[in-house]
């Protein structure tokens, strides 16, 4: 299997015997939207194609997993996350030559391939829901979830992305209602069905074969239901997780899919979303459960909001979660992704004077942290939220719909626009800033979304030449950290608990020492670490000369090396 093994790194620190080493757990994961990283045909949409063409510019980063958003054929409802073909390549990104041509090269550098498994809902041009919704007695019916209308209307379920939030659609074809947790177009599967399970792990069978390395299973927390649809208490949609996520026998599913598929191959496997308590999250990913590999917890990621946010309280979030798999288990650390807008817009500061130097501040969190760090593409530049101010340069599902539901509640919609402005995940998801042509260098024709028009000041080939850039610092620290094995499987200890601007900890592991300091805001701010830092090595820090004295400048970051 090509990529990183636990051997690759074994000359750089003599690791405890006890220490369960993974290539996974050692792993930097790059996440690729293939829609907006690089258009290579200008039909203003990103692809396969594209992404090979950007192949030595990952491998320059030092990652060596990349996870890819969806790639299957899709009507694109929901930009691929609504499948109507798990075994084939959608159109606008190419051809499965493409994709075997994508993995190979991947491959040849080192790098490992983790995909997207979509499989709480397909798409409902599905040829299953096709036939599922021809009748009441088609053999498909059971792969889905309906309600005859006979038995009159099920009690309220919330979709996410539906315009009236109404979870059950009616088909008038079969005079029945199916359950769609996002848009109406993404009809929730029915995991209690034998053939539908078999189905799946077939699937995964296919790409694990073809040589992948691992599953990505998007929104599986949900995957499980009560299929007597039980009622549920008024303002049970604000927090909607606590019922939606971790149903009936969703470990005897997890069970099985490791039974006959993932105990099989060499292959990482994350959870999106971490149930509704630790125990949830250990029971996803303890090995002895023998399920999966890590989970990916949103507790951290939420904490952004429009007004700001707490230091300390996202010190007590991170430090929470690393204290309870301290012993057993494993985590993925991470700011951003798809689903958010970016990072340094969310958690630093994208104004021109601080973007820079926040963005590496952040960047030293995520690659200094225990867990397995998820990068989310165009970070690495400390690209910023788009700015859209008018719903037309909306292309998100879920903004569109939710701005009709917002219109048919005569809500205040320049109040909806500002925390979209902020929020919406279209942020994270305008195409990639290679260079300062027409377009960021992303297609040479319309892009599919509208280009951040800063890109002629943030892109990749002025960042390239730059010794100072974001894009530079992410290298270095990626190096740092597979470096140095402290900051993957080293005990993690707060320092400064109660600092309301800073975030210091360290890193221990076979007696050396690493600490981290990180200023999160925007003045300097005394760290009181209790060390002699005057006599640390710096290892890193995001100003050309680092700080000395536990007096960090706005938005610095130092690692340092104690003993």
């Amino acid at each position: 299997m090509a990529g990183l093994s636990c051997r690759d790194h074994s000359n750089q620190n003599n690791i405890d015997d006890n220490i369960d080493r993974k290539w996974w757990k050692e792993a930097v994961v790059y996440q690729i939207y293939p829609r907006s990283y690089m258009d290579s045909n200008g039909d203003g949409i990103g692809d396969l194609k594209g992404i090979i063409s950007k192949l030595d510019y990952i491998k320059s980063l030092g990652v060596n997993v990349v996870w890819l958003n969806p790639i299957y054929s899709s009507p694109n409802d929901d930009n691929g996350y609504d499948v109507s073909d798990y075994r084939n390549i959608m159109q606008d990104f190419g051809t499965m030559a493409d994709f075997d041509e994508l993995l190979k090269g991947l491959h040849q550098r080192g790098i490992k391939l983790v995909m997207d498994l979509v499989v709480n809902h397909s798409s409902d041009e599905h040829e299953w829901f096709k036939q599922s919704r021809s009748s009441r007695t088609n053999p498909y019916r059971d792969y889905y979830h309906w309600w005859n209308a006979d038995r009159g209307k099920p009690n309220p379920r919330y979709s996410l992305f539906d315009v009236n939030h109404d979870a059950w659609m009616y088909d008038a074809k079969t005079n029945a209602y199916y359950l769609h947790y996002f848009s109406r177009k993404q009809p929730d599967l029915n995991w209690e069905n034998p053939k539908l399970r078999k189905e799946v792990f077939d699937i995964m069978k296919f790409w694990a074969d073809k040589g992948i390395d691992g599953f990505r299973l998007d929104a599986f927390q949900f995957a499980a239901k009560d299929t007597t649809f039980p009622a549920f208490p008024p303002g049970y949609e604000k927090e909607f997780s606590k019922y939606y996520a971790m149903g009936p026998h969703l470990h005897d599913y997890l069970e099985e899919m490791n039974r006959e598929v993932l105990s099989k191959y060499d292959v990482m496997s994350v959870a999106e979303g971490a149930g509704n308590s630790f125990k949830d999250a250990h029971d996803l990913v303890d090995s002895d459960r023998h399920e999966l590999n890590m989970a990916y917890a949103f507790e951290g990621v939420d904490i952004a909001k429009p007004e700001g946010y707490s230091v300390l309280h996202f010190k007590q979030v991170f430090s929470k979660w690393d204290s309870v798999f301290a012993e057993k288990g494993w985590l993925s650390i991470f700011l951003a992704n798809h689903d958010q807008a970016r990072m340094v817009s969310r958690f630093g500061n994208d104004n021109p004077q601080f973007r820079d130097i926040s963005s590496k501040m952040l960047t030293t969190f995520i690659m200094t942290m225990r867990g397995t760090p998820y990068y989310y593409n165009g970070d690495e530049l400390g690209m910023t939220n788009a700015g859209f101010t008018d719903i037309k340069d909306y292309r998100d599902v879920s903004v569109l719909n939710e701005y009709k539901h917002q219109q048919n509640i005569g809500a205040d919609m320049q109040a909806f626009m500002k925390r979209t402005e902020f929020s919406a995940r279209d942020n994270g998801r305008t195409p990639f800033q290679w260079n300062a042509s027409a377009n960021a260098g992303f297609t040479t024709g319309t892009p599919w979304i509208n280009v951040n028009p800063n890109y002629k000041t943030i892109n990749e080939e002025a960042e390239d030449k730059d010794p100072n850039s974001v894009l530079n610092y992410f290298r270095k620290i990626v190096k740092l950290r597979h470096d140095n094995r402290a900051l993957v499987y080293g005990k993690y200890t707060l320092l400064d608990k109660n600092n309301p601007d800073t975030y210091a900890y360290t890193r221990e592991l076979n007696g050396k020492k690493l600490l981290v300091t990180l200023n999160f805001r925007d003045h300097p701010a005394k760290v009181n670490t209790r060390l002699d830092i005057g006599k640390a090595k710096v290892l890193i820090g995001n100003y050309a000369s680092p700080s000395t004295n536990g007096m960090l400048r706005p938005y610095e970051a130092v690692v340092y090396k104690v003993n």
